[in-house]
């Protein structure tokens, strides 16, 4: 796998899938609001802020990201253009996406919209960490600590960050809920199928720097939120 942030190697389709990846991910996002069935659990801790502020949700998600990117520091983790990217791109297309899709409809439309979100949210993930120019800086956050505490579980870190931000986002008002489960059930599966599909194929070196890289390209290490 190309280095993060090493844009010498086949850039035009690193970057291009990077904010590919991006964009969906922001559109997943405003579409599991729409569905009103519940978001996943940094969602809920977004729009929850969101709701006490007064703010847009999508103005919350970049200054929760910049925040949680300063806890960063201390665990001494280099962030690469796809994680300042990410912090930016992400909470400006929810916020577009959100105004020019309309609220309501019934149950099934509701319904297609958290499928669809569930699905696409799984395809940014795979698309945005596949260009491998950067982790998000909430799943930054999570591999950053257990880098420095190697005999935590990184299953169990996952959980109880999830699990903490999701009982502060349902206090503060945000919604939990079927899609909520659904996200937590269908994420990981989802991101597993996606990850190897999208990941860019290792730069060739040595001898052979230069020729088509044959083989399957290598899961890159990361996520997945």
């Amino acid at each position: 796998m190309a280095p993060i942030g090493n844009l010498r190697y086949r850039p035009v389709r690193r970057l291009t899938q990077l904010y590919a990846g991006l964009v969906l991910y922001g559109v997943s996002m405003a579409l599991m609001v729409r569905s009103g069935l519940g978001l996943d659990p940094w969602d809920v801790f977004h729009q929850g802020l969101a709701r006490q502020t007064g703010l847009t949700i999508g103005t919350v998600t970049i200054a929760v990201g910049a925040l949680v990117l300063l806890l960063w520091i201390p665990l001494r983790q280099r962030p690469g253009l796809g994680t300042v990217s990410n912090v930016v791109v992400i909470g400006l297309v929810v916020d577009a996406t959100l105004a020019l899709l309309p609220a309501g409809g019934g149950l099934p439309v509701r319904i297609g919209l958290l499928v669809v979100a569930i699905v696409a949210n799984g395809a940014a993930t795979g698309l945005y960490l596949g260009a491998a120019l950067g982790p998000g800086p909430r799943d930054g956050l999570m591999t950053g600590y257990v880098a420095r505490r190697p005999g935590r579980s990184i299953r169990l870190v996952r959980t109880a960050i999830e699990v903490t931000v999701l009982a502060l986002g349902w206090l503060l008002g945000g919604t939990v809920g079927v899609g909520t489960v659904a996200y937590a059930l269908a994420i990981g599966p989802l991101a597993q199928r996606f990850i190897p599909l999208f990941a860019v194929p290792p730069e060739p070196t040595g001898p052979t720097a230069g020729q088509p890289v044959l083989g399957r390209a290598t899961r890159p290490a990361g996520e997945a939120a």
